[in-house]
């Protein structure tokens, strides 16, 4: 579980960075500001709870942690796609493919971190 711990938080940080240029774009080159704020701050919570977790006072806790950062993750994906059909995204670009895939690996990884979990839960 360890190695997962190093992979989610590596995985949820860069994402992080990417929501941030992405919300600049959206900013400064579409003028869009409402739903860019909102997938910032879904997009960055993500890693952060995710930090949070990793120095958890319990198992529960821990648990909570990566269950709000799953969360956050599912968001960040209606986020986008909101983006894309309000067509502030274009559907087709590799890049934002690139980020949507990236977030389902988050959340295909926290899914696998939270079943491990709750299974050890003492």
């Amino acid at each position: 579980m360890m190695d997962e711990k190093n992979e989610i938080a590596s995985l949820s940080f860069l994402f992080a960075v990417r929501i941030v240029k992405l919300y600049k774009y959206l900013n400064e080159t579409k003028k869009e500001y409402t739903l860019s704020r909102q997938l910032l701050r879904s997009g960055t919570s993500i890693g952060a709870n995710v930090t949070e977790a990793q120095s958890a006072q319990s198992k529960k806790d821990f648990i909570s942690k990566m269950s709000i950062a799953q969360k956050e993750a599912r968001e960040s994906a209606y986020w986008i796609r909101l983006l894309q059909e309000t067509d502030y995204l274009p559907k087709e670009s590799s890049k934002v493919k690139s980020l949507e895939n990236e977030l389902e690996s988050i959340v295909r990884l926290l899914s696998a971190i939270l079943i491990s979990s709750k299974n050890t839960e003492t």
